[in-house]
């Protein structure tokens, strides 16, 4: 597990950035933290690292927002959804399958509905402990599959700036 630390905004979003260059077709990305905790934020970095113009935004009601780099890149957000019943209908499956990037906003919501294999971040504020200012965040990174340890590995060597 690697572990970084952001001081603002900026730091999340650069985050992204730093991450968007070893990201590949065919790989998930899951996000957790709480509501606030800079996940959109993290997406806009990936987003602006994979040279996408378009403006990113949660697609909390919309559940998917599809953007085009060099490969599709599927952003669901799973926040409003009941049950796992409801991937079937937005085609959570198909999308995770279509060898596009997929990034899953709330994706502890159907842990059990995840692929074998997929890089989890998870983003938890810093304030109030031990002194920490509102923008500081945690965001803690873990493999699950030999693709996403390979991934892990060259993060650390991309992004020192933020450990």
């Amino acid at each position: 597990m690697l572990e970084f630390k952001t001081a603002s905004p900026e730091e999340t979003f650069t985050l992204g950035k730093c991450l968007a260059p070893i990201l590949s077709a065919g790989q998930v990305v899951c996000l957790i933290g709480d509501l606030g905790a800079g996940k959109t934020l993290l997406v806009q970095g990936l987003a602006e690292g994979l040279g996408i113009a378009d403006s990113v935004h949660s697609p909390t009601f919309t559940i998917l927002n599809v953007y085009e780099a060099s490969f599709p890149i599927y952003h669901f957000d799973l926040y409003r959804l009941e049950n796992a019943a409801e991937l079937f209908d937005i085609g959570f499956y198909e999308y995770t399958q279509a060898g596009g990037l997929s990034i899953i906003e709330w994706a502890d919501k159907f842990p059990e509905e995840l692929p074998d294999e997929y890089l989890w971040i998870e983003i938890r504020s810093d304030f109030g402990k031990n002194g920490g200012k509102v923008n500081e965040r945690v965001i803690k990174i873990s493999a699950f599959g030999i693709a996403y340890e390979r991934l892990c590995e060259e993060l650390k060597q991309t992004c020192l700036f933020l450990r």
